[in-house]
This record gives structure tokens, sequence and C-alpha cells, in this order.
């Protein structure tokens, strides 16, 4: 009797095992892997408003290593700290810095670490840190900038495909077998497609469950256009292996992901710019769509004070969440605490929050004026005694006293809150010579090394 032959079905297609405290990237939209703007508070806004998974910000190998897990006991979330060096001098105090923070209950299966590196070895120590609490490893290998491309990381790995294969095979076997997590690696096409295919081939059999791939080359800036010329053929190799294959560049939103998913045959998309703009990105048109952003900034705002985020970091995002044109975007960047962001944007039932933050953080001595005074209460006080000696010396003149200046006397210790630093008069210095500038210090340049674009 003869059988009838039956067409492949999608349970036939090849499938790399996912491992059992790992996860399946197929189907999912998802949050990109960005510097500063991929840190905690970002991660925990994007799984609020729908993204599937999220990528931390690249965290470089070496600055792991030897890194101590703590438990923070105010909210629970996860630190992985280190002393640092101070530059080798020993008269700076030494703080403490935290490399990485997660939240163990939110982000529960649904954190991807990706880390930078350019050594097996290194990758293997530092993926043991955080294997334990994160639900996949990835390896950036598609960072442009220099600061990443010099030690052989980010891009640069995409031209010592032998490494990169190296790294990939090394993590799939000491770190995701043993902790029953994925590995995974973000890439960028090449120039010429058939060496785009050539390195996709080799990297989809080192073990890997995923990968993500930014349809920019290297030379390419964000302002240009993603070509997805590639992105079919990409595809199709992901999926001859069994290999997840998430598509990256110029997606802007939770249903253009889903449309070009179809369209491309991919089995997943990332969101970064997109994200940083308006987190409410994930969120489908059906669900609502884009939320206004003073909304996405007041649940930023909450979280951000929940998990104790850097003051140099929240401004970072801020900056990009509150639209630049509206009067709110200049009163929040020129802010130096919680307490006068959330004064500025007038969220007054996030004061209390946020002086205890500023207090934990050691933002309070910064405040333009205490939390339990009136607005106007540091001006008089400022004012109250400049005054005075201007009344008391034109009386002086009046009555025919010497007519000569008398220098006032040292300004008595400020009693009411703390006064505004902005406002303190600046001593005169010396001329400075005009081929010799003085460089000030500003908060991005002090950013670590710790965490790159991908």
């Amino acid at each position: 009797m003869a059988t009838l032959a039956t067409a492949p079905t999608a349970a036939m297609v090849p499938r790399v095992p996912i491992p059992p405290k790992g996860v399946d990237y197929r189907n999912k939209i998802v949050l990109a892997p960005m510097v500063r703007s991929g840190e905690l508070p970002s991660r925990l806004l994007a799984l609020k408003y729908g993204a599937d998974l999220v990528w931390g910000p690249e965290t470089v190998d070496k600055s792991l290593i030897g890194a101590e897990r703590r438990i923070n006991p105010r909210n629970g979330t996860v630190e992985f700290t280190r002393m640092p060096s101070n530059g080798g001098r020993p008269d700076k105090a030494v703080k403490e810095s935290i490399i990485y923070r997660l939240d163990p209950v939110r982000e529960k299966g649904r954190l991807v670490f990706q880390m930078g590196t350019a050594n097996p070895d290194l990758a293997v120590q530092a993926a043991r840190v955080v294997a334990a609490d994160v639900s996949g490893i990835d390896v950036n290998s598609g960072c442009p900038k220099p600061f990443s491309t010099h030690s052989g990381m980010g891009a640069a790995l995409l031209r010592t495909p032998d490494l990169l294969v190296s790294i990939l095979e090394a993590l799939v076997k000491e770190v995701g077998e043993p902790f029953q997590i994925g590995i995974s690696v973000k890439i960028r096409i090449l120039s010429d497609p058939e060496e785009t295919k050539t390195l996709v081939s080799r990297l989809v059999k080192t073990g890997i469950t995923g990968l993500t791939v930014h349809c920019r080359t290297t030379p390419m800036r964000p302002r240009e256009r993603a070509i997805r010329d590639q992105l079919r053929m990409i595809a199709e190799i992901c999926h001859e292996a069994g290999v997840a294959c998430v598509m990256n560049g110029d997606v802007t939103s939770r249903d253009e992901g889903l449309a070009l998913m179809t369209e491309y045959g991919v089995d997943g998309a990332m969101i970064a710019t997109a994200a940083e703009s308006n987190s409410s990105c994930f969120r489908t048109k059906a669900d609502g769509g884009l939320a206004p952003w003073q909304e996405v900034v007041h649940e930023y705002m909450c979280l951000c004070m929940e998990v104790e985020n850097r003051m140099a970091n929240t401004k970072y995002l801020l900056n990009n969440l509150i639209p630049g044109k509206n009067k709110e975007f200049n009163n929040a960047k020129m802010a130096k605490t919680y307490l006068d962001i959330c004064r500025a944007l007038k969220f007054d039932d996030l004061l209390p929050a946020a002086v205890r933050t500023d207090e934990l953080l050691g933002l309070a001595e910064k405040w333009e004026k205490a939390p339990d005074q009136p607005a106007d209460v540091q001006s008089k006080e400022t004012k109250t005694k400049a005054v005075r000696d201007a009344m008391e010396s034109e009386s002086a003149r009046a009555a025919g006293g010497a007519g000569g200046r008398v220098k006032a006397a040292a300004p008595v210790a400020h009693a009411g809150g703390p006064v505004r630093r902005a406002s303190a008069p600046r001593p005169k210095v010396a001329a400075v010579n005009a081929e010799q500038p003085a460089v000030e210090a500003t908060a991005s340049q002090t950013q670590t090394q710790t965490q790159v674009t991908a």
C-alpha cells in the first residue's frame, strides 16, 4: 500500500537545544546592548513596556574578573563590585565601584549579559562571575568604537574569525554547559556578502543558540540607513544550523519589528535608538503605542531611585527621554540631585523618595535648597547681610562719616539649607596661556571603560 509523502513541518527544522536555564531568542522583540543606556533602570523600563528580553551594556572581561557579588539589602538587587586602583594615587579616597547591577526577580529568565573580550581564557573567567545570575552570555563582535576595537574586541573580531570562534567554543563548553545557559554572538555585516556568509557559517557551528546581526558595516554610523540585503541569507544559514537569528538596525517599534521578522524570515528583532527616546516603543499600537514622555520619564525616575542608580547615568538617559524643545529639558539637565530633578519635572509624589535616594548616594549637600524650606529662603538668607551692610554704609555717609567703604567682616556660617554652589563667587585666577587652556572634567569623561557600545 502506497504511503503519501508529507511536506516538511516546522518541527522538522533543526534547532540547537535551548539549555534549561537559557532562553530561546525566537519570536522576541528585545532591547539592544547600549553604552550607558542599558543600565538596570533602562532595562526594567523596557521590560515594563513589553520587551521580551533585555541585553545589558557590554562589560569588558578584565573589569569583571575578581569582582565580588553582593545583595543590596535595601532593594534586593545583585551588585558585582570591586575596589578601583585610583590610578596608583594613595592619597585619593578609595570608593567601591559597582561594575554590574541586575534585578534577580524582574529580570529572571530575560537578561542577557554582553561581554567585551578578545581572549578565550579571560572570557571564561569573566563569564563565570555572572553566569549563575543571567540567562545568556553574548559576545560583542559588532562595536566599531576605537576604545573597543583597539584592544581586538568588538568589530575587530570580525577580522579575526579564528579568535572569535575559539572564544565562542570556550564559552559554550566551559560556561554554557555547566551553568545550563545559552551563548550567543552579535556581529555586523561585512562589505562583501560572501565574506559574511563564510563568517556566519563558521559561527553557527560553535554551539551558540543565537546570533544577532546589526545590518551595518563597521565603518557605518547610526545616521546611515541600515543595509538589509544580506539579512535573508544570514537567516537561512542560521536556520540550517538550528540557531536563532535576530536582526538589529533601524527597528523603531514592536510592530515594525514583527513586520520585518516576517519580511526577512528572521526570528527576532532588536531595538536600540528608539528605546533611548521612548521605552514604550516595545508596546504594540493595539496596546496603546507610544506613551507620553511625561509618563515614561516618571516611571524611569521611580526605577532609578528604587535601584539607587548613579546620578550621572540617570541624567544621561533623561537627556534622551525628555524632548529637547521642552523647558523641562534644560531644568532637568542643570539639576545635580534627584530632589532637584523631581522638582524641575513637577513630580511632587516622588519628592520623599528623591530625598532618601540623595541621602543614600551622598548628594544631599548639592541640593539647591533643603526639602523642608520654602523656595525663597536661601535667596533671602544669602542677601540679608549684603543688604544690611549696604544700608549701614549709606547711613554712615549720610551722617557725615568716612566716605571710604569699610571692608565687610567675614560672613557668618549659613544656618539654613545648603547654599547653591553655582551662586558662590569664584576666586580670581591668573590668566591662562591661550596655548594651554584649562580643561574642566565632565561627568561623561569619568565614565569607565567597562561599558561600551555594541
